[in-house]
């Protein structure tokens, strides 16, 4: 398995887990709840950032070759 395969997976499952917790802080009432999942779907956009650019970095490499 290639390096850049294993970070696309690891940046999708963080991805996956961001956007779950912040669902999940999402459904407790209150202004920590709240504050909590908005900073949750900050990390989900960076962690998706991050797979969009392994993904293209992964795409530029394969097609130098």
């Amino acid at each position: 398995m290639n390096i850049l395969v294993l970070l696309v997976f690891v940046a999708v499952l963080a991805t996956l887990v961001s956007l779950a917790s912040g669902i999940a802080s999402m459904a407790y009432d209150g202004e920590v709840g709240h504050r909590s999942s908005a900073q949750w779907m900050v990390w989900r956009v960076v962690f998706q950032a991050t797979a969009f650019l392994i993904i293209l970095l992964a795409l530029f490499s394969e097609f130098t070759r």
